[in-house]
């Protein structure tokens, strides 16, 4: 079933964010400061390429606060357009019955472009 999903998922506009994040990820990536937010990126364009089957888990900090502080840069320069995206197209997704799990799969990705620092895609 996870399968079927991803096919569905990708052939219904699932490999053109994709596309868009690694964009994204390779403007960046130019500059030296903004590697990590294109990895981040990167991160993200994995999860919308394939997202059934996965889940976001919470990685323990190495120490100190910099994941935190990276979070927060995140949401003001690029996250919050992504988090909106992704909240619109989930609440459209939720209106018929057939796109809850697509919906579901947005808010997935929503739930990662808040802060993606310090969290990891898994398979289930």
């Amino acid at each position: 079933m996870k399968t079927l999903g991803n096919i569905i998922w990708i052939v219904f506009g699932g490999f053109i964010i994709a596309i868009e994040y690694v964009i994204g990820s390779i403007a960046l990536m130019v500059t030296i400061i903004g590697i990590p937010f294109g990895i981040q990126s990167l991160k993200i364009a994995e999860l919308a390429l394939w997202p059934f089957g996965k889940k976001i888990k919470h990685k323990q900090p190495a120490s100190g606060c910099l994941s935190v502080i990276m979070n927060i840069i995140w949401f003001f320069v690029g996250g919050l357009p992504i988090i909106l995206t992704h909240l619109l197209f989930g609440l459209l997704f939720y209106i018929t019955i057939i796109g809850i799990p697509f919906g579901h799969q947005h808010f997935k990705l929503m739930r990662l472009a808040i802060s993606p620092f310090g969290k990891e895609v898994v398979y289930r």
